[in-house]
């Protein structure tokens, strides 16, 4: 597991790079913006670390930048301490914010729960539902029309949510699970999050977001991804018809 650690203060990037390799990471480092942008295009790392406080570019235009072309998880660890910053951070792209200072098992452990959304090399699987072609290994999302396929564009999240679904398909996948592995631990209780990304996925992939066939909805549980055509969505669609509420 390759992990990108970019951090202006050359004290937290050996610290950072001597504990993680010690744990089996591999690391590359950055001090600037540019500097991990280039480093990302040529090492292309599982996951990305990034201070906000960058010089040449800050993380905030770097998450920007590898939102452009890649999925691969996203770790704010910044000493920015304010709901707007992290607000900002996640808008942007990133996955997760850790603030400074930091206990290193709270970091592994957000390291951990990052881990388990890269896809492993050993099972990269197509799934095609309908007119749809869910590719875990390139981590894309194809329709199939008259004129040729067209590219379905999920955000961040979105991505996140489908795959931990397609990972598991049939399966009971939890709220508390999926809100977990997104969001933290701290979120298992935002229900109103899961709701709004399960009805904008439905509205990108099921044939008829308003009764769903493959992103189904068991009622106080969680969520299932099912394969079969034949699956009916009246409890699903009942679901997503109850306002969101603010979270």
């Amino acid at each position: 597991m390759k992990i990108l650690i970019a951090d202006d203060d050359p004290q937290i990037l050996r610290a950072l790079r001597v504990t993680l390799r010690a744990r089996g990471y591999d690391i590359v480092t950055a001090a600037t913006g540019v500097e991990a942008i280039n480093a990302a295009i040529e090492h292309h790392p599982d996951i990305f670390m990034l201070d906000l406080g960058m010089p040449e570019l800050d993380g905030i235009e770097v998450i920007q930048a590898l939102r452009g072309w890649t999925l691969a998880p996203i770790l704010v660890v910044s000493g920015r301490t304010g709901a707007t910053d992290k607000v900002e951070a996640l808008d942007a792209g990133a996955d997760d914010y850790v603030t400074k200072p930091f206990s290193i098992d709270e970091l592994l452990a957000r390291i951990r729960a990052l881990t388990r959304r890269v896809p492993s090399q050993e099972s990269v699987p197509v799934t095609r539902i309908a007119n749809i072609t869910i590719d875990l290994a390139s981590r894309s999302v194809t329709r199939s029309l008259a004129t040729g396929d067209e590219a379905v564009r999920l955000t961040p999240t979105e991505w996140q949510v489908l795959e931990l679904l397609v990972r598991n398909p049939g399966k009971l996948v939890t709220r508390q699970s999926l809100l977990s592995d997104i969001w933290g631990s701290g979120h298992i209780t935002d229900t109103g999050y899961l709701r709004l990304y399960i009805a904008q996925l439905r509205k990108k992939i099921e044939p008829d977001p308003s009764r769903p066939r493959f992103l189904l909805t068991e009622p106080g549980m969680g969520y299932r991804f099912s394969t079969d055509d034949t699956s009916s969505g009246a409890t699903a669609s009942s679901t997503i018809a109850a306002p969101i509420p603010e979270t």
